[in-house]
């Protein structure tokens, strides 16, 4: 009979089986040169044989639900609490910055390449605009370098000249240059990218008592070396203008974090030299990136992705915002970690196990199960350690304005042993299950534009990160290779399965703290124009 783990994956008999009759000695090499491990690719077949059942959302999250607004009277004591650990050198900033851009210009892609086609608006729209966009004079440099007058093309309607030197190597190349190294806001000083964006954020929030601002960047390893150039260009001069210095790092997606890839028969998929196919894991996969930030000796991490910047005009409201969540995180984590030591000093009274459970549910939103209140005090006083004593997080939410995307749900988590706020994507959600669609469209707020993250414990060691993801949560979704169909694997995402077991909580943030651009028209948007 063979042999399984609890959780149902192949035991250690059954893996060594199937590794013989699934891969050869070549592939064995190839997984060991990319740091995954047999067990892993099988678990990885395994999940697209036996799809995981979707999440099930009890409810949005709302206002007064969930949800948590602050009000002005609450940010001089946030505020306080935050510069007190920022002066420490306790906060940095994490920024997945290694998406490419050539989503932002699809459209513009999509008629450079066909020679045939009409413009669509979105064209119509970027062309009409192109003034506007802070990359103009660039674009209008590389036309000049090779004799060519950008007013000129334009007056005739050469539109497709001038896309190609904006989009591929003939110029500026962007459609393979992530959005980080891209050209975001006009100044009268010249143009920022969004990296530079980040840096200045960075200044204003970051800075501990020795002026020094810490941030990290999450790049592909091919632009790694540009975003380097990028910075020891624009170093010198923000932080004389800032008065700080920046201790910036870069790192990569893990190899080891790749998923493998299955044909439509779930088959491992073989490319035509014969070798297996492994993709990149998705964002989900960065959680390693954060932890061994953690095992660096990080503590309160701010997380905001690579396109949600704005002109320094409009910086002043999500600085603020981004303060006070780090204020809350700070100040939540001071009582989880007072709670703690008066917990862990032994056996613990009925009225401190009382006040555990209320902070439970009205701080973090953890419902306690009603036959733990019954429960011998020693496994009750366990049980509220087990509660507290994880990864905490505070996420800024934004009032869902049609943005495409998930949003924060009560969510029923077995797999973190109560019911709790969790992160939920659209595709999490069955979407043949009509009560369960109906939760979704009732949904009032959208993703987090900004996550405060605490990743050490109250002695000051780094929580195991990869211990609090709902394995449960990974998406399928079907792509092509060599012209041949196949189904990719995504690990759970960074703020979503990876970090479903996190203590959480929400806070409303306002709608100018969300300033995302997934499209090159986006910059267009009031929020991007200085």
């Amino acid at each position: 009979m063979p042999t399984t783990t609890e959780q149902g994956a192949p035991g250690a008999l059954d893996t060594a089986c199937m590794a013989e009759d699934l891969f050869t000695d070549r592939d064995l090499r190839q997984m060991a040169e990319l740091g995954i491990r047999p067990e892993e690719a099988i678990r990885q077949i395994e999940l697209f044989r036996n799809p995981r059942p979707y999440t099930r959302v009890l409810r949005p999250c709302t206002p007064g639900d969930g949800i948590r607004n602050f009000f002005d009277s609450d940010h001089p004591e946030l505020l306080a609490v935050f510069e007190e650990a920022a002066a420490q050198g306790r906060i940095g900033k994490f920024v997945p910055a290694s998406g490419a851009a050539s989503r932002m210009f699809k459209p513009l892609l999509g008629y450079l390449n066909d020679d045939a086609a009409e413009p669509p608006s979105e064209v119509r729209s970027f062309f009409a605009s192109l003034p506007r966009f802070a990359f103009r004079d660039d674009l209008a440099a590389a036309l000049r370098r090779d004799g060519l007058d950008l007013e000129e093309l334009l007056r005739k309607g050469d539109h497709r000249t001038v896309l190609g030197y904006l989009l591929t190597g003939r110029g500026l190349g962007y459609e393979d240059l992530p959005k980080g190294l891209l050209r975001f806001h006009r100044y009268p000083d010249g143009a920022r990218t969004a990296f530079e964006e980040h840096l200045v954020e960075a200044a204003a929030y970051t800075r501990d008592a020795d002026g020094g601002c810490r941030l990290h960047f999450t790049v592909s390893p091919e632009h790694e070396q540009g975003f380097v150039r990028l910075l020891e260009e624009v170093r010198p001069r923000y932080e004389e203008r800032y008065g700080c210095r920046f201790l910036v790092t870069f790192s990569h997606q893990a190899r080891s974090t790749d998923t493998l890839a299955v044909d439509p028969e779930n088959r491992p998929f073989r490319q035509e030299d014969g070798t297996l196919l492994f993709r990149p894991g998705g964002h989900g996969a960065l959680i390693e990136n954060l932890q061994a930030l953690g095992a660096l000796g990080w503590d309160v991490v701010l997380i905001k992705n690579i396109d949600n910047v704005v002109p320094d005009r409009r910086k002043e409201v999500g600085l603020l915002w981004k303060k006070l969540l780090a204020g809350a995180l700070l100040a939540l984590q001071k009582r989880v970690f007072g709670y703690l030591a008066r917990l862990e000093a032994g056996p613990a009274p009925l009225e401190l196990l009382d006040e555990v459970d209320k902070f439970l549910a009205d701080d973090l939103s953890l419902a306690v199960p009603a036959d733990m209140g019954v429960a011998g005090s020693e496994a009750r006083r366990r049980y509220l350690v087990k509660l507290l004593d994880r990864p905490l997080r505070v996420c800024g939410v934004v009032r869902n304005l049609g943005e495409p995307g998930g949003g924060p749900f009560w969510v029923e988590s077995p797999a973190c042993d109560v019911s709790s706020l969790q992160i939920v994507e659209t595709s999490q959600i069955d979407p043949e299950d009509r009560e369960q669609q109906a939760i979704l469209k009732s949904s009032t707020h959208f993703n987090p534009a900004d996550v405060a993250c605490a990743l050490r414990n109250r002695h000051g060691r780094p929580y195991d990160l990869k211990q609090y993801i709902d394995p449960k949560t990974v998406f399928i979704a079907s792509k092509s290779h060599e012209g041949r169909p196949l189904k990719a694997l995504e690990r759970p995402g960074l703020w979503n399965g990876a970090m479903a077991c996190w203590n959480t909580v929400f806070v409303e943030v306002p709608d100018e703290t969300f300033a995302p651009v997934k499209a090159v028209v986006d910059l267009l948007r009031p929020e991007h124009q200085g």
